[in-house]
């Protein structure tokens, strides 16, 4: 092993002196393990291979995989390592097998300080060709996405791309309205921050990467946390830190929100969602907004921390928006999050069918959430998810509505116990979900004692971003036949992960080796399958702008398989597939006539559009033209939109449920300060207006809601049920309605 290493280190020393014979870079010291990281090493690989859900080996082949997922997590754009580099380090492909069990870990050091000195050799370039200016009547391209792209064969090749790149940061600026001088000034700190982040890095830095290449390449929801990881995972447990309420990730230069914490003023603002870009931060209202592309992600997130009350203003680059998108300014007001803000809330709806008015009540879950601190020291009172939808029902049935849509867009998840209990108000006593563990055991979680609360029409509105529990109730509420479920197919994540703290395992009283989150077990639904990898299928799809192949459990090449056991012993209720050709007929059609699901599908088409480019045009013109024809696009928008809102308004007496369906926006990148007060103005515009999908599934539950009355008619007249016409005029009104 330690002739391998001096071998590598010699080749790569080499490899680095031959690529910046041309240039001055700054030194960057290499770093070395902390004495306590290999044992931490060779303690986590014995508890991988030993008690995860999926114990794999540590062998060569294992290796080969940690290799790598290494590379692609130090590298995965190819922005950085040349094809000569790689050829140098595929020595080590099938070494880290042994050098975790020998607990030496200077190969992948070795590998890591190749790579921050390579980092500073292209930031240093970069900040080189500042100097003079670019030409853009020429038509280049810049290739930013290059995932799939071959490394670069020279360094003539990769100093081509870094030109392309500083030139398409400098056409940016530029089409943002900043003048030559600005735009230096602004891409020379940019850089020089990078180059600065570089030399700040730090052993456990190193150390945790190399770690997560091996614990993910396993399965995605295992890594390991070495200490300042693991506070920060503690901090978003416990929902107590003051904030914006977001799980931020990092990928390549950019901080990305992974999720919005149910109940933070991010999700309340209504005006970000997962996958946006943050580009910038400023600090009230009146701030500077700061460029962090690049940063390191926990200087971002000490940047957006704050004082409780205070403001901080996000530069976000939408998900929904090319690279070259059109920026916006989020203010947002730091807040303590609480199990108060994550609450359940309830609306009401009224749908207009001919002469006939329903009224479906609307239940908003965000997360499911209890108090176990509570409710273990005996609190009569203790919140939880299960108790306040249960008092909604009981509210939304003095309310007389005629159907319940539990929205749980956008909800993660949270309690298993809460979702199995909330389950209950629909089902009654009875299995949910069951689950396996390592050894292959099958338990099944029920609603023990549960009490209907609800046996009227039923319907769950899902999207991508329902995850884990989520997908549990609504799972159960498919596979009872109790109800529809509406919208995108669900996250897929169909796993259980426990904390595992190695330092407790040694019995050290200071910490010093980081904690492993290991996954331990899987869910299945109680019909045998799992919502794994899968998801949730929705019985009436909705558009989406979601891109599965790279979102939600799916997109993991190494995702856990859909699997099957058998079924619990449950009795289905209901049987919603009997009317789903009508549903799907009347919605179809219904939404023919609607503009904002007319502009959805643009919008979802435009989105993929953008997902498949890998490349910008350096062409000034051809940029220009691209954002004129955008802006006339959204300017004829908002004129339709103005057109059939005020077709479709009038008091109705009824409270309505108002959120921001979004669009997608493509052009100047970097937003300008100057502009913030217009942009929190655009951005309330955009908050008040109509949900479209959140109407849509009411109007679906609505027909629903008829088409059952109509089959009760038909019994009670003696007509067999199945020759119900889909087309039959709704009962007259001031019908009776039927009793549930």
């Amino acid at each position: 092993m330690k002739k391998l290493l001096w071998c590598f280190v010699f080749v790569a020393a080499m490899g680095v002196q031959a690529a910046t014979s041309e240039l001055t870079t700054q030194a960057v010291p290499p770093l070395k393990p902390l004495s306590e990281q290999p044992k931490a090493a060779h303690l986590a690989a014995e508890l991988l291979t030993r008690h995860h859900y999926k114990p794999v080996p540590l062998d060569d082949a294992l290796s080969a995989k940690i290799f790598d997922r290494y590379l692609k997590l130090l590298d995965g754009e190819k922005r950085f390592f040349v094809q000569s580099d790689i050829d140098h380090l595929e020595a080590a492909r099938t070494s880290f097998d042994d050098a975790i069990y020998n607990e030496y870990l200077g190969l992948p050091f070795a590998i890591f300080n190749l790579y921050t000195q390579r980092v500073v050799e292209r930031f240093t370039y970069a900040r080189s060709l500042l100097k003079d200016s670019f030409d853009f009547r020429k038509n280049e391209h810049y290739q930013y996405n290059r995932e799939k792209a071959a490394w670069a064969k020279s360094e003539q090749e990769i100093k081509e791309l870094w030109r392309t790149r500083v030139k398409s940061d400098w056409l940016r600026l530029k089409l943002a309205g900043k003048d030559d001088k600005a735009i230096i000034e602004t891409l020379d700190k940019r850089y020089e921050n990078s180059l600065q982040r570089v030399a700040l890095t730090k052993s456990e830095d190193a150390f945790q990467l190399f770690m997560n290449a091996y614990a993910t390449s396993i399965e995605p929801h295992t890594n390991y946390m070495g200490s300042r990881a693991t506070e920060e995972f503690d901090i978003s447990m416990r929902l107590s830190l003051v904030g914006i309420g977001a799980v931020l990730t990092q990928k390549d230069d950019y901080t990305i929100i992974r999720e919005l914490v149910p109940g933070g003023p991010a999700q309340l603002s209504e005006q970000l969602k997962p996958g946006d870009r943050i580009m910038g931060v400023a600090q009230g209202k009146n701030g500077v907004v700061a460029d962090i592309l690049g940063w390191r992600l926990d200087d971002t997130v000490a940047k957006i921390r704050g004082e409780p009350d205070t403001i901080v203003v996000l530069d976000i680059l939408p998900v929904d928006a090319g690279p070259d998108g059109q920026h916006k300014l989020v203010a947002l007001t730091r807040k303590k999050v609480t199990l108060d803000r994550q609450a359940a809330k309830k609306s009401i709806i009224s749908v207009a069918e001919g002469k006939t008015t329903r009224r479906i009540g609307v239940i908003s879950l965000p997360a499911f959430y209890a108090d176990f601190e509570a409710r273990g020291r005996g609190d009569p009172d203790f919140k939880s998810a299960t108790r306040d939808v249960n008092r909604l029902l009981d509210e939304l049935k003095t309310d007389k509505v005629d159907g319940v849509l539990m929205d749980l867009r956008n909800n993660g998840g949270g309690s298993l116990a809460e979702a199995v209990q909330l389950t209950g108000l629909f089902i009654g006593a009875g299995p949910v979900v069951q689950q396996r563990d390592a050894k292959g055991s099958l338990t099944v979680a029920r609603a023990a004692d549960a009490i209907v609360a609800w046996d009227g029409p039923l319907a769950v509105l899902i999207n991508r971003n329902s995850a884990s529990a989520s997908e549990i109730f609504a799972a159960a509420i498919q596979d009872y036949g109790r109800g529809l479920v509406i919208g995108e197919r669900s996250f897929g994540k169909g796993t259980v992960q426990t904390m595992i703290n190695l330092d407790q395992i040694v019995k050290n009283e200071t910490p010093a080796l980081g904690d492993l989150k290991l996954t331990i077990a899987q869910f299945f639904r109680i019909n045998g399958g799992t919502t794994q990898l899968r998801g949730v299928e929705p019985d009436i799809n909705f558009p989406s702008f979601t891109d599965e192949e790279n979102s939600g459990e799916s997109s993991f090449d190494n995702a856990l398989p859909w699997a099957k056991v058998q079924a619990a012993d449950y009795s289905p209720q209901g049987n919603q597939k009997a009317l789903l050709p009508s549903l799907q007929m009347r919605h179809e059609a219904r939404i023919k006539s609607v503009q904002g699901f007319k502009f959805l599908k643009e919008d979802v088409a435009e989105a993929s559009r953008l997902r498949k480019r890998t490349s910008v045009s350096l062409n000034e013109a051809e940029r220009r033209r691209e954002r004129e024809d955008q802006e006339a696009k959204i300017a004829l928008r908002k004129k339709l939109r103005g057109t059939e809102e005020d077709a479709q308004s009038g008091p109705n007496g009824e409270e309505t449920e108002a959120r921001n369906t979004g669009s997608v926006q493509d052009d100047g990148l970097q937003a300008d300060e100057r502009d913030l007060k217009k942009e929190l103005a655009a951005e309330k515009a955009r908050k008040d207006a109509k949900d479209i999908l959140l109407d849509e599934a009411a109007h679906i539950l609505s027909d629903q809601v008829g088409l059952l009355k109509r089959e009760t008619r038909v019994a009670v007249r003696g007509k067999p049920a199945s020759s119900i016409n889909s087309d039959e005029k709704p009962w007259p009104q001031g019908a009776p309605a039927t009793t549930w």
